[in-house]
């Protein structure tokens, strides 16, 4: 009997952890399948990603429900200290999910930094995992957010997703996205 490879361990456990999920989406729970439309995503984008942008890409929102949002204060700051925490957590839940598969200290780290989104813009894996989130949400999220809000609250997350995107992957999203004139220029006037 051959035993599955570090990565295939570390993928299992991930999607173990992610079945967990009490929210359902599709019938489904929702953080599982939000690592699968991860992977879909990196694989059609980076289809020669590294194991550890594989890692990183499935567990970017690994057991993200155990920590919810209300228990944060209201507004931004408390938002932004909430998305803070749980890279922190993310990586960590990641990071011994690997050792337990077999994976170095050093790998461990690096998914650390990925995972915390420490270098966007300067580290091109860091990049790449934070372009296939921006088109996980567009593909899967982004309607039924944007049915939710007010045009103005859309186009400035549009905005904001725009702007940490790379400029191959925003070119990307104006070539598979249909989008309204005022969302598409969004894209094209990102830095």
């Amino acid at each position: 009997m051959t035993q599955a490879s570090p990565l295939a361990r570390t993928l299992a456990a991930i999607d173990a952890a992610n079945a967990l999920d009490p929210n359902l989406e599709d019938g489904r729970p929702a953080a599982l399948l939000y690592g699968e439309r991860m992977s879909a995503e990196l694989a059609r984008l980076f289809p020669e990603a590294s194991p550890l942008l594989q890692i990183a890409a499935r567990g970017q929102h690994v057991e993200r429900w155990q920590v919810a949002r209300e228990t944060y204060p209201e507004g931004r700051e408390g938002y932004l200290t909430w998305r803070r925490d749980l890279g922190r957590r993310h990586a960590d839940r990641v990071a011994g999910m690997m050792a337990d598969a077999g994976f170095s200290a050093e790998d461990q780290a690096r998914i650390g930094v990925m995972l915390r989104k420490e270098g966007i813009k300067r580290d091109a894996e860091v990049q790449a995992l934070e372009d296939v989130i921006c088109f996980t949400f567009l593909r899967w999220y982004f309607a039924p957010f944007a049915a939710k809000h007010p045009a103005e609250a859309v186009l400035k997350i549009v905005e904001k997703t725009a702007r940490k995107m790379s400029p191959e992957g925003r070119a990307r999203v104006l070539a598979e996205f249909p989008l309204p004139e005022d969302l598409a220029a969004a894209f094209r006037a990102a830095p």
